[in-house]
């Protein structure tokens, strides 16, 4: 499941991705993405750290994307934030971790359905960018 911090990080994202080429304030990013000031300021430091944001200190300061919006995938973000797309830690390929429960990881339906999902998830978030995303928004409240 999409944790909300991944949410209101694809949303700010989107927000810089609107406006690329522009460094945008925190308040302004928060107040268009609808996040708390706060958890986004957090979400955006994690952001940066993962070298998806950049940002510039002072007064005339504030946050823009790292590399073009048509380069960063959803995967990419869902990652950096929750740290694995896959509904269990056995399924995980970057964060594998063998259930506890689990007496034949290798006869288990339940990993192979959830690898299924994992994959699946993987396939779309992996091949949609932001600049996709952004596109998709304007078609939608353009209706």
């Amino acid at each position: 499941m999409l944790s909300m911090k991944s949410k209101y990080a694809i949303r700010a994202l989107m927000v810089l991705s609107a406006n690329e080429g522009k460094m945008l304030q925190s308040k302004t990013i928060a107040r268009e993405a609808d996040a708390p000031m706060k958890f986004l300021e957090s979400i955006l430091l994690d952001l940066k750290h993962q070298g998806l944001v950049e940002s510039k200190r002072g007064i005339f300061g504030g946050y823009f994307l790292a590399k073009p919006a048509k380069d960063i995938m959803l995967g990419e973000v869902v990652r950096t934030i929750d740290g694995m797309l896959a509904p269990l830690p056995c399924a995980s390929v970057n964060a594998y971790q063998k259930c506890d429960d689990c007496s034949d990881e290798n006869s288990c339906a339940i990993r192979h359905a959830m690898i299924e999902v994992r994959d699946s998830i993987a396939n779309v978030l992996d091949q949609k960018t932001l600049a996709e995303m952004v596109k998709m928004q304007g078609k939608k409240t353009k209706k």
